[in-house]
């Protein structure tokens, strides 16, 4: 007896001299050589999975599809995790500051310079606003993000012991960190179960129905609503690599989505 198992379609097939005889569920299958035999298995599970997919397209949002579409991107991502590169939580805090309104490569490329001579909040303090900018200045906003970045370490300094503090109020009362960036720090650096919502998650989120929102602010809400437990902590990398890579903003790649079938959004495109 031989079982072949597909999600959850299963076809239990046995050999004896009246030919190979299959069951699936309650029908049963006689063929009379091992090629028919395959050949029928696999038929079988290309209809299940067929309907499986009608079935979720007949369906609106709901827990059952949005586990579908989390299982299914958990697949297509086995290793989610922030493309910004850093080794301690505090590069992360300032990686994160810098990534505002800039792209992860331009941000990687300036702090490759600036966490080899200066990687602790005495560090760059010791560095000074106007040498922190000669590392920064390819960064857009760098006179402003210049600016909390030294205020940011003295906070450190004066009132965590230098240490990144792992709550959101209190990483929220530094300079140059809103809701995004303590979330991200929340969930990157401590492993805590927080979605920051930046521009992709927001476009995802509404695009695919999975946490609609008018606001980033519903959006996260939704999203700390909905999402399955068991995706949590990976949810905010999975939704952001999603969104950049494959969901992207002018014409999302729906052919070659793997949750395209779950998505409802309405306008979908060829590749």
């Amino acid at each position: 007896m031989h079982t072949f198992l597909h999600s959850n379609t299963q076809c239990n097939i046995r050999n004896d001299l009246a030919g190979f005889f299959i069951r699936h569920q309650n029908s049963y299958y006689i063929v009379l050589n091992a090629e028919t035999a395959i050949k029928t298995v696999f038929d079988i599970i290309r209809f299940c999975y067929s309907a499986s997919i009608s079935h979720f397209k007949n369906l609106t949002m709901n827990q059952k599809k949005r586990l579908a579409i989390f299982d299914r991107l958990a697949v297509a991502i086995p290793e989610p995790t922030t493309e910004l590169q850093y080794t301690t939580p505090f590069e992360l805090l300032i990686a994160v500051v810098l990534s505002a309104q800039a792209t992860d490569k331009g941000v990687n490329k300036a702090t490759a310079k600036l966490f080899a001579v200066a990687n602790t909040p005495r560090d760059i303090l010791s560095l000074g606003e106007a040498g922190l900018k000669e590392y920064i200045k390819t960064i857009g906003l760098f006179n402003s993000k210049a600016a909390h970045i030294i205020k940011l370490c003295q906070q450190l300094l004066d009132k965590h012991e230098g240490q990144v503090p792992k709550t959101r109020e209190e990483l929220e009362a530094l300079a140059g960190v809103g809701r995004k960036t303590a979330n991200v720090i929340l969930n990157t650096a401590f492993g805590l179960h927080t979605i920051a919502v930046d521009t992709h998650i927001f476009r995802v989120s509404n695009r695919t129905g999975i946490a609609p929102g008018k606001n980033v602010l519903i959006v996260e809400k939704n999203l700390e609503k909905y999402v399955p437990k068991q995706h949590k902590k990976d949810a905010h990398h999975l939704l952001i690599l999603h969104g950049r890579y494959t969901c992207i903003a002018r014409k999302p790649r729906c052919q070659s989505c793997v949750i395209e079938d779950l998505c409802e959004y309405k306008e979908k495109t060829t590749d």
